[in-house]
């Protein structure tokens, strides 16, 4: 007994200790007495880090509107974004929508008292709802998207228009390219990003709604390769169902998670030969089990370790995996409104998320522990709303694509930031 009061009152002894530490002594860099700042720009007066390490690139992209012939047109639900350099920006989204501007407020007293709309500080529009196709969650077939879109009373032409679907920019976001030759062979684009380990730059779309994976060359020319059977679902070594994302490993081999409607994880070689899968139907919302999801909505490949990070979007968790599928652990994103839509892991060695719940870039190490979290609610410039896809170029430049907001967005770094509040740089191993 007395040697554990002993070791009782040694402890009390340390916290109080470390409680009453001047704040130079528990956080680096602080003058003695200084109060303890967490500014991303150290010293800094004023401001309110609302963009964090981060300032917002006006007018990035330029609109589509200012294209000749798209006057009443501008971005859909931006899907996916990907930054091959900093002046050639791949960008994915769902058709055009009509250009509007904002409308005035007005009461909507016939359907109760008091209610105004829009409200002046809220978005007033939802891109993903207006865009084609028009059901995009968990459980819908894929087949009847675009009937849905049409019956919620939709018209082409009028409601939107399905070109532009992949957009390539330039760093002063003027439009330098733009595929249309393979509008018509996609119906909802999901996810564009180019191996850092393929030295030929192939551009790899996955599109959920066809159940593919389709790879092309860098310059768009040629479609090399289809991975799953087009327009058809299903769950076995030829097809996918509704697939989300995929990554590589180091080798060249990858992974696609499927994704919506599957529960699986696909693992390939560089070839695209099929080599094994994993994953069981979960009970959405309740599942701890390892191994069961409810909608594989994001993936990622620890190149160190190998190990692969599975965002189990329907079940608020990351699980993580060896290579081969074996569970090692996993942690929560926490309660709703949580809903991390997909993460990365850059070179600096941790996993970014992108939360569409609180509209906020969320920072964890690999092991699960919460680092740091930038970002805010809004459609004005800096805002996000619905996150959908993000990258980062080799100058730190961070690009988002939003499905609620539309389009996609662009942030340049502060002069001054601290690095450990910044976005890592991209991988970059067969090319720069």
């Amino acid at each position: 007994m007395p040697g554990r009061f002993t070791m009782f009152i040694t402890g009390f002894i340390i916290a109080l200790a470390v409680i009453y530490l001047p704040d130079s002594q528990i956080v680096s860099g602080q003058s003695a007495n200084a109060p303890t700042r967490f500014a991303a720009v150290p010293g800094e007066k004023g401001g309110q880090d609302i963009f964090g390490a981060y300032d917002v690139v006006a007018d990035w992209p330029k609109d589509l509107s200012t294209i000749k012939g798209h006057e009443g047109w501008t971005f859909g639900a931006g899907q996916s974004v990907f930054a091959e350099s900093p002046n050639r920006i791949f960008v994915l989204q769902r058709g055009e929508l009509p250009n509007l501007g904002r409308p005035k407020s007005m009461r909507l007293t016939e359907l109760g008292p008091g209610l105004v709309f829009p409200i002046g500080r809220l978005p007033w529009r939802d891109a993903t709802t207006a865009s084609p196709p028009g059901n995009g969650g968990t459980g819908q077939p894929a087949e009847s998207g675009m009937q849905a879109w049409e019956k919620a009373g939709n018209k082409f032409g009028v409601d939107a228009r399905w070109e532009h679907c992949i957009m390539i920019f330039d760093g002063q976001g003027n439009l330098i390219d733009s595929w249309n030759q393979y509008d018509s062979m996609l119906q909802r684009p999901h996810f564009v990003a180019i191996s850092p380990y393929d030295p030929q730059k192939h551009v790899w779309i996955v599109d959920d709604h066809k159940h593919v994976v389709h790879k092309f060359t860098n310059d768009g020319k040629t479609k090399v390769m289809t991975i799953g059977t087009y327009g058809e679902p299903g769950a076995d070594d030829k097809h996918f169902n509704r697939p989300t994302f995929m990554d590589w490993f180091p080798d060249g081999s990858f992974i696609v998670a499927d994704g919506y409607n599957g529960t699986r994880v696909v693992k390939f070689d560089k070839d695209g030969k099929y080599l094994t899968a994993w994953g069981q139907r979960g009970e959405a919302g309740k599942e701890t089990r390892p191994g069961y999801f409810n909608n594989v909505h994001g993936i990622a490949v620890d190149p160190k370790t190998r190990q692969v990070f599975v965002n189990d979007r329907g079940n608020r968790r990351a699980q993580v995996f060896d290579e081969n599928g074996k569970f090692l652990r996993e942690w929560s994103f926490g309660a709703a409104p949580a809903d991390i839509h997909l993460f990365h892991i850059f070179s600096d060695g941790y996993l970014w998320a992108a939360d569409r719940g609180t509209n906020r870039m969320l920072k964890y190490d690999l092991e699960g522990n919460y680092m740091y979290s930038w970002g805010t609610w809004g459609d004005f410039p800096g805002g996000m709303w619905g996150v959908h896809g993000f990258s980062v170029d080799q100058e730190g430049n961070v690009y988002v694509a939003e499905v609620d907001n539309g389009g996609a967005q662009k942030y340049s770094p502060r002069k001054g930031a601290n690095p450990a509040m910044m976005i890592g740089k991209p991988l970059r191993a067969a090319w720069k």
